[in-house]
């Protein structure tokens, strides 16, 4: 699965919580979307929940921001580091992100970091429409790496 099937796929399983929620005051929609409550609520949302697992090692977690804003990807590549393709990168080069390294290619390791999933930074950047949060993440052939123009 590409970079951006993935992403378009997990940005319809967002709109279809979102769907449920209209109800809800946006703290609230953050609350529901702590990791405790999507995996008795949300099974579906993430192939981890029905192991009960979390993706980063972290005793609070909020799956809002399941996906970066401030992760860049391209499918087709970004450059050519030696023989390698780099594919996706951090924008803010978080000190906690890596990268992770194939014979071809170089994607980024965002295992480490866990600025999308505090609910202060959350907060910080709300959208009830995770596409608009997440309008910078694509990026296409010729575009840098810090995403799109504004």
């Amino acid at each position: 699965m590409s970079y951006k099937q993935w992403f378009d796929a997990h940005g319809l399983k967002h709109a279809k919580v979102m769907e449920k929620l209209t109800h809800l005051s946006d703290n609230d929609v953050i609350v529901y979307f702590r990791f405790e409550n999507m995996v008795i609520h949300e099974n579906d949302f993430c192939p981890l929940y029905t192991e009960n697992k979390k993706c980063h090692d972290t005793e609070t977690l909020n799956c809002y921001l399941c996906a970066c804003p401030n992760f860049r990807f391209n499918d087709a590549g970004f450059q050519q580091e030696e023989a390698k393709t780099l594919f996706s990168t951090c924008s803010i080069e978080s000190p906690d992100g890596d990268r992770f390294l194939t014979d071809t290619a170089i994607h980024q390791n965002c295992s480490g970091c866990l600025v999308p999933h505090q609910e202060s930074y959350i907060r910080k950047i709300f959208d009830r429409n995770w596409f608009v949060m997440m309008k910078k993440v694509p990026c296409e052939a010729g575009q840098e790496s810090s995403g799109y123009p504004e």
